[in-house]
């Protein structure tokens, strides 16, 4: 499977601009994640871009990821990328015991919070947020208000990593992508 086929899947099952933003984001982070550690980032790219393939059609938490899998296997795609789907989410009960898991539950939430930081800036750009702003911004449980501030703390030391410099990462990787983020 490629990234190609990945983002075939993804426009086949979501029309949301927003929805695919949110892939195409946690998609950068994933790559960002896999270069750090030494990893396959084609492999970690694709579980970023195929996490919530299927959200908009099943929102609901009895479905979501559990039907995207379900056509992820009818579909043959590898029990790696499945596993990463499924771990992206904590109801599933998925574990998460390879470093690709723990990434991809890391960085979902904080997209979202990043995103928002983003739109709340004079420019609304990537470029003009810092680390500095997201933290801030993450304190305020006001502030997105639906960004689970626990799973993105919990991801950072799942993975070992101080959250400044896990924000960082994922800012950075945003940043990368802002254009197609429209940000």
């Amino acid at each position: 499977m490629t990234r190609d086929d990945a983002m075939q899947l993804l426009r086949e099952y979501t029309q949301n601009p927003n929805l695919i933003k949110h892939a195409l984001a946690v998609e950068a982070a994933m790559r960002a994640y896999a270069r750090r550690f030494g990893e396959d980032e084609e492999t970690w790219g694709m579980v970023g871009l195929l996490h919530d393939f299927d959200y908009e059609r099943y929102p609901d938490l009895a479905d979501h990821p559990f039907r995207g899998v379900e056509i992820l296997r009818e579909r043959g795609w590898p029990e790696a990328i499945i596993g990463g789907v499924l771990a992206h989410a904590e109801h599933t009960g998925e574990p998460r015991d390879t470093l690709m898991k723990k990434a991809i539950f890391a960085v979902d939430e904080l997209t979202g919070l990043v995103v928002a930081t983003a739109l709340v800036r004079p420019d609304k750009k990537l470029a003009s947020v810092k680390v500095k702003s997201v933290t801030k911004k993450m304190k305020d449980k006001s502030f997105a208000a639906s960004v689970k501030r626990d799973d993105i703390i919990k991801g950072a030391q799942e993975l070992g990593i101080e959250l400044a410099e896990h924000i960082g990462v994922v800012l950075e990787a945003m940043q990368g992508i802002a254009d197609d983020l429209g940000l």
